[in-house]
């Protein structure tokens, strides 16, 4: 059964992703401006743990919204090559932007290596993965729920591995579309949100309006026992890979990522239905325009712009100087 998905139905959506840019827009402030000799310390180390999840959330959101136009294009009776094509104009339109944002940032940042041009940020994983995805689109809503999922939890598993593999032969600009680098986006782990998100684009779809709060309950459940199983599992002493670095491409670090994520959609769910007042709100502010604020904060914060600012500042400045950045972007996507 399909269901169409009103806009109401999608504020939560907006809610989350706003949540995701407000701790990126925090924790890029804290990586960019604190003083070296204070990056020992609690406040950063929880600014650049918690700023590892709005990647995670984009990325998810990314899926949903893709998963809502394989059911658009599979309702209006496209064929399968027609779908997979359409699937390709979205990897198209983010690959622009990302090549886009990469010249950009090179012109702004001249004299600067050609290197830089070639950069896989989030932008570039995004169109990489949508395309990978792209087979996704001749499956049926209702099967791309679990397929998807099966799909998010075979890139994750499969990431230390693709890691111990021998990439030397391949050009690193190539690898770092692939191969999980503390540098890049690789597809491999970080193409797995998208394709959970894939999933619960679809599970948005199919699950009738009635029902939807049922589901996001379910959600939660699921996502704080992900965190607390994978937590569990990351501790043991012993692993089934040869070699696995959390941070890098552990299973356990991306799933637990995605159950913080399934937590705030829940979360987000609730608050858009039974908390929120109706009207403009400014975290769904930053939501609805996250593409802007990401442009627009990068250059600002690791740009030329405030250079006297970077590694320069202490504890308290840089958490002033994060509400002042917070600020302006606001006012800028207003």
């Amino acid at each position: 059964m399909h269901t169409k998905t009103s806009p109401y139905r999608l504020q939560y959506l907006d809610w989350v992703r706003g949540i995701g840019a407000l701790i990126m827009l925090h924790g890029h402030v804290w990586d960019s401006f604190l003083r070296d000799d204070l990056r020992s310390g609690g406040p950063y180390t929880l600014s650049q743990f918690l700023g590892g999840m709005p990647p995670a959330i984009f990325l998810f959101l990314t899926g949903v919204t893709l998963a809502f136009l394989m059911d658009s294009a599979e309702r209006k009776g496209m064929t399968a090559r027609e779908r997979v094509i359409e699937v390709f104009r979205r990897s198209r339109y983010l690959f622009f932007l990302a090549f886009a944002f990469r010249i950009q940032l090179w012109i702004f940042g001249i004299p600067a290596p050609w290197q830089d041009l070639l950069r896989v940020d989030v932008l570039n994983c995004m169109g990489f993965s949508i395309a990978m995805l792209s087979v996704m689109s001749v499956f049926r809503t209702a099967d791309r729920v679990k397929l998807c999922a099966v799909l998010g939890l075979g890139i994750a598993f499969a990431s230390p591995l693709v890691s111990q593999m021998n990439w030397s032969f391949v050009p690193w600009m190539v690898r770092g579309y692939v191969v999980p680098d503390y540098k890049f986006f690789g597809f491999f782990p970080w193409g797995a949100y998208l394709a959970f998100g894939v999933s619960a684009g679809s599970a948005i779809r199919v699950i009738p309006q009635e029902a939807m709060e049922r589901a996001m309950q379910w959600a939660a459940l699921i996502g704080g026992g992900t965190i607390v199983a994978c937590q569990y599992f990351a501790s043991l002493p012993y692993s089934i890979y040869a070699k696995s670095e959390f941070w890098l491409n552990s299973p356990a670090q991306v799933l637990t990522k995605q159950g913080v994520t399934m937590v705030l959609l829940a979360v987000a769910f609730l608050w858009t239905r039974y908390g929120a007042r109706d009207g403009w709100s400014w975290v769904r502010q930053f939501g609805t325009t996250s593409l802007l604020v990401y442009w627009v904060h990068i250059e600002l914060v690791y740009g030329r712009g405030l250079f006297f600012l970077k590694n320069s500042l202490n504890e308290a400045q840089t958490a002033l100087a994060a509400v002042f950045v917070i600020l302006l972007m606001l006012g800028i996507s207003v």
